[in-house]
């Protein structure tokens, strides 16, 4: 009350000035800022992709159907042998008949500086016809890379996310059966060398293309951590002076992922989905001035059988045939004006005003590209 009060005694020459230094304080607010780590990662500190092929067992007879998946019965029978257990030499592996037992591709994610003792999670998918692989068991399987070197085992229960019951031709089922996790289900048996510790200087690349980005990122590192230590290669790439030391190195980067860097404007792009319709506009779109006419053609095709009787004792036969009519209705599209629009909201206010189904809109957002009046790049996915 007592700030109210003597706020309401000021002058208006007092209150202008009050004013612009209110507007001058908020007009100095920091920029929407953003950690180097967010935009930019090193170059070197990367995951890898493991893969493998392997047997889930203990199925409730939803496993493979052996008489179509041949190459489980010869997994099996190449298990049993590594295990010992010799199959006889009549018939061999076309004996087998498997309900239990499914082919399955293990996939898993080799984190940066896994070492080996440390567990990672896999992905566990049918490969074949299993009916589900809820209630299975992985027999160890190695995990190789893209050199063809093993790199992790797996083995484990598997988890699956689904439920289905059938009985009597009637079917049931809920979320997906044929695929399914084994948390920390693999063993990693070899490291992956990286390059971190390698040079005088690291390199950081950025998550996008952008040079506005480098720019600031190289700004960001000299002001904070000295000049001539960061220097853009290119619009993704900034080379960063480190310290020769292990210890010290790691430290440095820590420090470096830290750095803050005002936020540029992002490119003005409008991304569509043509598979679901799906379309997303980021907030740099902007809209030109245009004029719009949109109609929608439907074509219907309806068929109607028609059944022929022959005439009594005339030893003709009963004919079924189809009478087709087809049905062409074009509705009117009428011409809307569509204003400028400055900013999102307007955009997307334009364009809720045409009516158009999220399908028409593709088309309708291409032609207002080729037009010149849509400010954004589009991309399709």
């Amino acid at each position: 009350m007592k700030a109210l009060s003597t706020l309401l005694k000021l002058r208006p020459a007092h209150l202008a000035f009050w004013a612009l230094a209110t507007g001058a304080a908020v007009l100095a607010l920091p920029a929407q800022a953003a950690r180097i780590k967010e935009v930019a990662a090193v170059q070197g500190v990367r995951s890898n992709q493991l893969t493998g092929y392997g047997l889930i067992v203990g199925l409730d007879g939803t496993g493979d159907q052996t008489t179509q998946m041949p190459y489980t019965k010869q997994a099996l029978a190449n298990y049993l042998q590594q295990m010992g257990i010799a199959l006889p030499a009549t018939g061999n592996a076309a004996q087998l008949q498997l309900k239990n037992v499914a082919a399955v591709i293990i996939t898993a994610e080799l984190p940066a500086f896994a070492q080996p003792g440390q567990m990672i999670d896999v992905n566990v998918s049918s490969m074949g016809n299993a009916k589900s692989l809820k209630g299975g068991t992985l027999v160890t399987t190695p995990l190789r890379g893209a050199d063809g070197e093993i790199y992790a085992l797996a083995q484990g229960n598997i988890v699956v996310g689904g439920a289905g019951a059938s009985q009597g031709g009637s079917k049931v089922q809920i979320n997906h059966l044929s695929a399914g996790r084994i948390p920390q289900g693999a063993q990693v048996e070899r490291a992956v060398p990286t390059p971190l510790h390698e040079g005088q200087t690291i390199q950081l690349s950025l998550n996008a293309t952008d040079f506005q980005t480098a720019d600031k990122v190289v700004q960001s590192i000299n002001r904070n951590l000295g000049q001539g230590t960061a220097t853009a290669l290119d619009g993704r790439t900034v080379q960063v002076n480190a310290p020769s030391n292990p210890g010290a190195r790691v430290r440095f980067i820590a420090q470096l992922e830290e750095l803050q860097i005002e936020k540029s404007t992002p490119a003005a792009k409008v991304v569509i989905n043509a598979r679901t319709g799906s379309i997303v506009l980021n907030q740099a779109v902007t809209l030109g001035n245009c004029a719009i006419a949109h109609g929608n053609l439907s074509i219907t095709i309806s068929s109607t059988p028609v059944i022929s009787q022959p005439a009594p004792l005339s030893q003709g036969q009963t004919v079924v045939a189809e009478r087709t009519s087809i049905q062409v209705r074009q509705e009117p599209g009428n011409v809307i004006n569509v204003p400028s629009s400055p900013q999102l909201t307007d955009v997307v206010r334009a364009l809720n005003s045409l009516g158009a189904t999220p399908q028409d809109l593709l088309a309708i957002l291409q032609a207002i590209k080729a037009a010149g009046a849509l400010n954004a790049e589009l991309e399709v996915i």
